[in-house]
């Protein structure tokens, strides 16, 4: 069963910015993060449990599933009437959690 998507303000930007960085800067692949996050959505909007609870306790109940082809994790929640609110899109190699 799909669910519906919402992805928030703050996700949005930060999908803008890491879109426009790997454009610029990834020319082999200048698509790879519109065609993984295009999957990404597809996946937990199909199976939304697929995700790990996010390692902070303070994103309970917070899920995230790894993007590893573009080393980013994608934060994301489950909504009472199902819905899958995307929060945000977070390189891996940044040592804080994100602003959620």
């Amino acid at each position: 069963m799909e669910r519906g998507l919402r992805v928030t303000p703050e996700a949005k930007k930060q999908i803008r910015d890491a879109n426009a960085w790997w454009v610029a800067n990834r020319s082999a692949a200048p698509h790879l993060i519109r065609t993984e996050l295009e999957r990404a959505f597809l996946l937990i909007t199909s199976q939304p449990r697929v995700g790990s609870p996010a390692l902070d306790p303070d994103l309970d109940p917070v899920r995230r599933i790894l993007l590893y082809r573009i080393g980013y994790h994608l934060y994301y929640r489950i909504a009472l009437d199902s819905t899958v609110h995307v929060l945000g899109l977070w390189h891996t190699s940044r040592g804080v959690a994100p602003p959620l």
